[in-house]
């Protein structure tokens, strides 16, 4: 059954109402076993001013007027009040847990759902987006969504205990019912002056919680940038703003819900002083009984919980409309994947063709363009390019996280927009230069959960040239690598990323400068055993690296020259060095690049050693 919409237009209580619809809808057994738990302690809490009444006029009355009662008389009573309280117990209890099921229900639901979108949206709308607005909607917005969800039972139960209590006041006395529910439109007005005032400043506070969301993620993620530039300062006073600009909307929320819940709370007890004025002199005339007076009295001191339980869900209604608009954005975002059916049934290595791509980030500004090559099964190629030259948006279109303007990657002559979900990832795996890590054990952050033997593992390793130092860790593959991999170094990270594919025993495997925090000597070995096992048959897989040390570049079958977005030579090394200038020169200047880095950490060893020589003597 479709889900009941919500009016992008409209007062916020219409559109705050259509929301509970959707929340009703989704979840209506609970909601409709939590209500009913309500409706019961509402009708108990009704009962109770009955019974008070019953009790002043057959029980209080005839003692005060005898001066005594009967045994059985009080027992009714006490019989009566209890179980009265226990049902109203009942009701409490269920109404609550029921509340509490539905809200953190849909909460579960759309989070899944925001994080299923973000899966499927494209990698260009997350450049769009900043992380912290990501978190924000699918961590605040989606909880200010269903906030009004824990009074929304209680709510509806107890506009039963009102028309309950309602009924009560009139057969117990019209005139004195009459006079204390001229209080209800005063009532009405006060929640209209309250839904305008608060839901402006409802929206600025959601808003501003993305931007603290955003500022944090920033700053937490370049912890190593503020700290090594001294920037600590600088960064707070940054915080500092967009922090205190929330303190203030917050502020400005919980002052508009200062000033209205006093109204609410005390317009019923105008109602019960007049009843008590206007029923002295109806007793006095003998128009009414004590009793009744009493009875009406107590349950217009019920009926100011029903208004303020109201209230409270009145009051939610401005940040549940604002959050549930700004997941709606993300959960109706263009741009989606699309897929087919067919699937890739070879083992072998992949064959790769790229057919005149072209993709830019920017109108009128390509990347790539006009891209065409073709790696034939079991081949190494290597693609060198000047920076901002697009090979990592080559990369990128070659495992699909975005799709081509023009043209088509097939793997095994098949379009990639036509592959099922989720039949590239047992394809093709990708190793980037900044791997990242979870915070977990080696193992973990190698398997993901898959179903790998150690001996995979270690196979993996030892390729990756990352056994040794695994093993010397305090507990090995268990061993915690800390946020990010926070306790390891950049070369050992790569290296583990490497093994994480590798496990996987990909038929296309795409490097994209995957061993740049490698030493050179630790790279060739790990290019001359990832050959070694390509051509041994461990893995048939296909490799196309992203390259910039000429030791990486002449492993290489092959190499594909890339400038401007094009592919300006294609040949081996040996061959473009002797036809291209270009390419000649940018290999030596890489070369020269990576030869005085190599100079400059040899110089810093020799420092070291020698302050740690001189603090010795």
């Amino acid at each position: 059954m479709p889900l009941p919409k919500v009016p992008t237009k409209g007062s916020v209580t219409r559109r705050g109402f259509a929301v509970l619809r959707v929340a009703i809808a989704e979840e209506p057994w609970v909601f409709a076993l939590s209500v009913a738990a309500s409706m019961l302690y509402g009708a108990m809490t009704v009962a109770d001013g009955w019974a008070l009444g019953w009790a002043t006029d057959h029980v209080i009355r005839p003692a005060l007027e005898r001066g005594d009662t009967t045994f059985g008389a009080l027992a009714a009573l006490v019989s009566l009040f209890l179980g009265i309280a226990v049902l109203r117990a009942i009701g409490v209890v269920g109404r609550r847990i029921g509340a509490g099921v539905m809200q953190f229900r849909l909460q579960a639901t759309y989070r899944r759902r925001v994080t299923r979108q973000y899966l499927k949206l494209p990698l260009e709308w997350h450049h769009r987006h900043p992380t912290g607005q990501l978190l924000s909607n699918a961590n605040a917005d989606v909880e200010s969504i269903w906030f009004v969800i824990a009074p929304l039972p209680m709510a509806i139960g107890v506009i039963a205990m009102l028309a309950f209590a309602t009924a009560a006041m009139f057969a117990a006395d019209v005139w004195l019912a009459l006079v204390g529910c001229l209080v209800f439109p005063l009532v009405f007005v006060a929640n209209v002056i309250f839904q305008r005032t608060l839901q402006p400043l409802a929206t600025r506070a959601q808003e501003l919680r993305a931007d603290v969301s955003e500022v944090a993620h920033e700053s937490f993620d370049g912890a190593l940038v503020v700290k090594t530039l001294g920037r600590e300062a600088a960064e707070t006073e940054r915080f500092t703003g967009p922090t205190m600009a929330l303190k203030d909307a917050n502020i400005a929320v919980n002052r508009a819900r200062g000033a209205f819940d006093p109204v609410i709370e005390g317009l019923p007890r105008l109602g019960v002083l007049a009843v008590l004025l206007v029923g002295v002199g109806r007793v006095r005339s003998g128009a009414a009984d004590a009793g009744d007076v009493v009875q009406v009295a107590f349950l217009f001191t019920l009926i100011g919980f029903p208004i303020r339980a109201l209230g409270w869900v009145l009051g939610e209604l401005p940040r549940s409309v604002v959050g549930w608009d700004r997941v709606q954005r993300v959960l109706t975002a263009e741009g989606g994947m699309e897929y087919g059916d067919q699937k890739l049934t070879s083992i072998k290595a992949a064959r790769l063709d790229v057919d005149d791509l072209r993709f830019g980030y920017l109108p009128d500004r390509d990347v790539l363009r006009g891209v065409d090559f073709t790696i034939e099964p079991g081949r190494t190629v290597a693609v060198v390019g000047p920076t901002g030259s697009g090979k990592s948006t080559l990369t990128t279109m070659l495992t699909r996280l975005v799709d081509p303007e023009e043209g088509a990657v097939r793997i095994d002559g098949v379009d990639l927009r036509t592959l099922a979900r989720d039949e590239l990832a047992g394809s093709v795996a990708l190793v980037a230069q900044n791997a990242f890590l979870f915070d977990d054990t080696v193992r973990g952050n190698i398997t993901l959960g898959g179903d790998f033997t150690d001996d995979d593992i270690w196979d993996a390793l030892r390729i990756a040239q990352g056994d040794g130092f695994i093993r010397s860790l305090p507990e090995g593959l268990d061993t915690k690598v800390g946020e990010r991999g926070t306790t390891l170094s950049g070369g050992q990270r790569q290296r583990i990323a490497l093994a994480r594919a590798l496990v996987r025993r990909p038929r296309l495997l795409i490097l994209d400068d995957a061993t740049s925090a490698v030493d050179p000597q630790v790279e060739a070995r790990i290019l001359a055993g990832l050959r070694s096992a390509v051509q041994g048959g461990r893995s048939d897989t296909t490799v196309l690296v992203i390259a910039y040390r000429k030791a990486t570049i002449s492993l290489a079958d092959e190499v594909l020259f890339l400038a401007e977005g094009r592919i300006a030579a294609q040949g081996t090394h040996l061959e473009l060095q002797e036809r291209s200038a270009e390419y000649r020169d940018l290999v030596d200047a890489y070369e020269k690049d990576a030869a005085r880095r190599e100079e400059e950490a040899e110089l810093a060893a020799e420092l070291d050693d020698l302050d740690s020589e001189g603090a010795s003597a």
